[in-house]
């Protein structure tokens, strides 16, 4: 299986959508998958809204 990289940008329901998908395989073949799709999605809900710019318009 190839290495490389490849940063994807979905919206939640669409990974909803292909977490769905992937329940109907097989675990054994799905779970790492699976896994790295919800550590990085959580990852990224989690982070906290950047704080305005000082200075910026109110």
């Amino acid at each position: 299986m190839d290495k490389q990289a490849i940063n994807l940008q979905l919206s939640a329901d669409e990974i909803n959508l292909l977490l769905e998908g992937l329940g109907s395989m097989p675990f054994v073949k799905v779970y790492g998958l699976i896994g790295k799709i919800q550590e990085q999605a959580s990852g990224q809900l989690n982070k906290a809204p950047e704080s305005p710019v000082a200075g910026g318009e109110e």
